[in-house]
């Protein structure tokens, strides 16, 4: 979908619909727990013109996930930001690496193919050299002597 323009109107998981009282019920958290998440950095929906927050599918999901580390695992606030911080890297870093190798394997097709141009202008009129094998025996060479 790169090649066209998106429709304004398609949602996806990142499009910020919910308010705040919606995406506490979708996540299970009272809206004062949503509001201090935010201020720590945890989850940051995006905001309205008058500075309301409009929480995405994938906010909730965030939401989610550091309910479960508080709650489940015993993880603090700062360990769950850290956590969340260091997914964020990893998956900056794969899309990276995907971005990097694609790069790579164009440049080596590009390679194969000015190779395969370099080939093609060859002239035939010329013989390959091959290597001759040399025979084991030793061979020693004395000049004629004067007679």
């Amino acid at each position: 979908m790169e090649g066209r323009r998106r429709n304004p109107y398609e949602l996806t998981d990142e499009s910020p619909v919910y308010v705040i009282s919606v995406a506490a019920q979708l996540s299970g958290l009272h809206p004062q727990t949503l509001r201090q998440y935010d201020r720590l950095g945890l989850v940051s929906p995006d905001r309205t013109a008058g500075r309301g927050r409009r929480y995405s599918a994938r906010d909730i999901e965030l939401l989610r996930q550091v309910q479960q580390l508080s709650q489940n695992e015993g993880i603090n606030l700062a360990g769950i930001k850290r956590i969340i911080e260091l997914e964020n890297q990893v998956a900056a870093l794969q899309s990276r690496i995907a971005e990097l190798s694609a790069a790579v394997d164009g440049a080596a097709a590009a390679m194969r193919q000015r190779e395969a141009q370099v080939h093609a202008s060859y002239r035939r009129d010329l013989v390959p050299y091959q290597d001759v094998q040399q025979a084991s025996a030793l061979v020693v060479w004395r000049p004629k002597r004067g007679d």
